[in-house]
């Protein structure tokens, strides 16, 4: 077992492609003879330098993200929610759990519950037992459940969470009708006036379509521009009483 909790990295392949091709366009830049057609000379190399630039500018974005962003990122996401401690929270894509024990810090006789199909794609290491571990050095296990759930399918009954929250989860659904049926799962599962938290990089606004159309009112957050890369959107909605 480590000896702190780790929170993973997230979408590894693609931090790990993006490196590689900004490595590669700086070392091929170095080797690229300019093209001379007419009058016009065109410099390869500078171009493939400046293109492999922006590619390692965007890893590493990534990787203060992952070491810095996400964890400001989960504050302000909990911070939407005016906290009593009793309540019951659903964190849909737990991960390694970063949101899931978040929230369950700020119970006292509540109850937090992850869902997961641990797609190690997604995030590095993404495994029940990663994340059982973070929950035990984090001092919450009285606090927490884990459970491997499909988002699109969920075994919870009508009304069942005062709190749901997910974190760049619902875009990883490969089909816009599997995302529409975990947005419904979730306003089903969540209790007449409990709260919604929903972040992600893109398609943000499908998402919330399926809220208003059951009735939900939504309110936008973001994006946030200095602490998350990609860009992350918010949106807050209740369940109407």
């Amino acid at each position: 077992m480590p000896k702190r909790p780790d929170y993973g990295i997230d979408a590894p392949g693609v931090l790990v492609t993006l490196v590689l091709i900004g490595v590669a366009g700086q070392i091929l830049g170095l080797f690229a003879p300019p093209l001379k057609i007419g009058p016009v000379t065109i410099v390869f190399g500078v171009s493939m330098q400046i293109a492999g630039g922006i590619f390692l500018l965007e890893g590493v974005l990534m990787i203060v993200y992952v070491k810095w962003g996400k964890f400001r990122h989960r504050d302000r996401m909990l911070a939407q929610f005016p906290w009593t401690g009793n309540e019951r929270v659903l964190d849909v894509g737990t991960g390694r759990g970063l949101l899931l024990i978040g929230a369950a810090k700020r119970l006292t006789a509540g109850r937090a519950v992850g869902i997961d199909i641990w797609s190690a794609k997604d995030l590095s290491g993404n495994a029940p037992e990663r994340t059982q571990a973070n929950i035990e050095m984090e001092g919450v296990s009285g606090k927490v459940e884990l459970r491997s759930e499909d988002a699109s399918k969920m075994s919870f009954p009508d009304g069942s969470f005062d709190v749901v929250v997910s974190n760049l989860c619902i875009h990883n659904i490969p089909k816009q009708a599997g995302r529409d049926r975990a947005c419904r799962e979730i306003a089903r599962v969540l209790r007449p006036g409990g709260m919604a938290l929903i972040s992600d990089f893109r398609l943000t606004k499908k998402y919330a379509a399926v809220f208003a159309g059951e009735g939900f009112p939504v309110e936008w957050r973001g994006p946030f521009w200095r602490d998350t890369f990609p860009p992350l959107k918010m949106f807050v909605t209740r369940k109407p009483s």
